[in-house]
C-alpha cells in the first residue's frame, strides 16, 4: 500500500489534487491512501483534510498580515503531520505562499521524502529568483502552461513538465454549436462581466465595473450584459449590483457560466485564469485589474512579464488590452469595451490569435491528470 500526502488550498488545486489522486488510485488498482489538505473534491476522492481550505481564502497582502499567526500556524501543523504520515511522495498544489513553506519543512527534516509541485509559481513574471531557490525542496514542477519548462531551464529551476492545463479537458464546454453561435452573432450581443471570484477581488472592483458599463450604456452601445457567478458568491454580487445603472442578468453555477461562455460576443474581465478560459472560448475580452494600496505598490515593483494577462502570455502576443490598477478607470476602459464589441482592428487580432491556442496548449491524447500522474510515479521512492 502506497501513502502520497497532497496539499491544496485554493477551490482550483482542490480540483487539480482530485483529477490527479483518480488518476494514482487506478494506477495502483486502489492499493493507495491519501492524506493531507484539501477542499470538498479532494474529499470525495477519500482524502481527510487536515483542516477546512476555507481558513485560507484570503486576498491581498493586507489580509495576509492579519491572519498571519493562523498562516503559520496552520502551515507548522501541517508539515508535522507530513512528516509523520511518512509518504512515499508529497505533492503541493499552487497557493506557494503556503505549500512552498510547508514543503520546505519537510525537506529539512525528512530529506528523503519526494517533493512535486503541481502549477509552477509565477517565477516568469515576478521574484525569479524563486525558482533556483525551489531546487533545494522541490524535485520535479508539473506546469500547466506549456512556456514554464523554458522559464524554469532559463532560470537555474527544478525540472519541469508541461502537463497540460485542466481547461483543455473543458474546451468543448466552452464553444458554441450552432445556435449559440447565431445568439453570439445576433444584436444586442450578449457582453459578460466576470468582476472576480473571490471576495476580495470582486470588493475591488463592482464600483469600476458598475460605473464603466454605466457610461458604456450611456453613449448608446447596445449590449445584454450577463453576469456568471458561483453559488456562495451569489449575494455578495446581488449586493454589489444593486446600485449599477445597468443590470445584468446573473447566472449562477459552472454549468451556467459555461453557456454564458458560449453565447457571448466579449467580455469584460478581471485579470487572472478567467482570461485564458475565455481565449478557448474564443470571446474577445478587455481585461482589467484593481487591487489594495498596499498590493498595487508590490506589484508595481516587482513584475517582470510583458503582462499579466495570462491570455497573452500563453498565445506569445499582448492582444488582450488590460488596465491595471491607476488604469483602471471608466474613462480608459469605455473605449476598449466599444473596441471589442464592434468589428474593428482590435478584436480581429484577438480572434486571430485565439484561434492558434488550441495548437500551443495541445497535449496529445492523454489528459493532464494522466501526464501529471506519469510524474508522479516515476519519482516515488522505493
Amino acid at each position: 500500500m502506497r501513502t502520497i500526502s497532497l496539499i491544496a488550498t485554493e477551490e482550483s488545486g482542490d480540483r487539480l489534487g482530485a483529477a490527479l489522486m483518480r488518476e494514482l488510485r487506478q494506477r495502483f488498482g486502489g492499493r493507495v491512501t491519501f492524506h493531507g489538505v484539501g477542499g470538498r473534491a479532494m474529499e470525495a476522492e477519500g482524502l481527510r483534510s487536515l483542516f477546512p481550505i476555507e481558513e485560507l481564502s484570503i486576498i491581498g497582502f493586507a489580509a495576509v498580515v492579519k491572519q498571519l499567526r493562523s498562516i503559520l500556524r496552520r502551515i507548522r501543523e501541517t508539515a508535522d503531520a507530513v512528516i509523520a504520515a511518512a509518504p512515499d511522495m508529497l505533492v503541493i498544489i499552487d497557493s506557494p505562499d503556503f505549500t512552498h513553506r510547508v514543503a520546505k519543512r519537510v525537506r529539512a527534516r525528512a530529506p528523503g521524502i519526494p517533493i512535486v509541485d503541481y502549477v509552477s509559481p509565477t517565477v516568469w513574471a515576478w521574484r525569479p529568483g524563486r525558482a533556483r531557490k525551489m531546487r533545494a525542496y522541490v524535485d520535479h514542477v508539473l506546469a500547466i502552461l506549456p512556456f514554464e519548462p523554458a522559464a524554469h531551464r532559463d532560470l537555474g529551476g527544478p525540472p519541469c513538465t508541461f502537463v497540460g492545463h485542466p481547461l483543455i479537458e473543458r474546451v468543448a464546454s466552452l464553444r458554441p454549436d450552432a445556435e449559440e453561435q447565431q445568439r453570439r452573432d445576433a444584436t444586442p450581443p450578449v457582453l459578460l462581466a466576470l468582476p472576480g471570484s473571490r471576495r476580495g477581488e470582486i470588493r475591488h472592483h463592482m464600483a469600476v465595473f458598475g460605473e464603466t458599463l454605466g457610461q458604456l450604456k450611456t453613449q448608446g452601445v447596445a449590449f445584454e450584459l450577463v453576469l456568471p457567478t458561483m453559488p456562495h458568491l451569489h449575494d455578495l454580487i446581488e449586493a454589489g449590483v444593486r446600485d449599477w445603472p445597468i443590470q445584468p442578468r446573473i447566472v449562477i453555477g459552472e454549468d451556467a457560466k459555461r453557456a454564458a461562455f458560449r453565447i457571448a460576443r466579449a467580455a469584460f474581465a478581471k485579470s487572472g485564469t478567467v482570461t485564458l478560459e475565455l481565449a478557448l472560448a474564443q470571446v474577445p475580452m478587455v481585461a482589467a485589474y484593481k487591487g489594495g494600496a498596499v498590493e498595487a505598490w508590490i506589484v508595481r515593483r516587482a513584475i517582470h512579464a510583458s503582462s499579466v494577462i495570462l491570455a497573452n502570455l500563453v498565445v506569445g502576443e499582448n492582444v488582450v488590452p488590460e488596465f491595471l490598477q491607476e488604469d483602471c478607470v471608466p474613462d480608459k476602459l469605455v473605449p476598449a469595451l466599444r473596441d471589442v464589441l464592434a468589428d474593428t482592428p482590435m478584436r480581429r487580432r484577438q480572434a486571430e490569435a485565439f484561434a492558434r491556442i488550441d495548437a500551443i496548449m495541445a497535449t496529445g491524447a492523454r489528459s493532464p491528470s494522466a501526464r501529471a500522474a506519469d510524474v508522479v510515479l516515476a519519482m516515488l521512492r522505493p
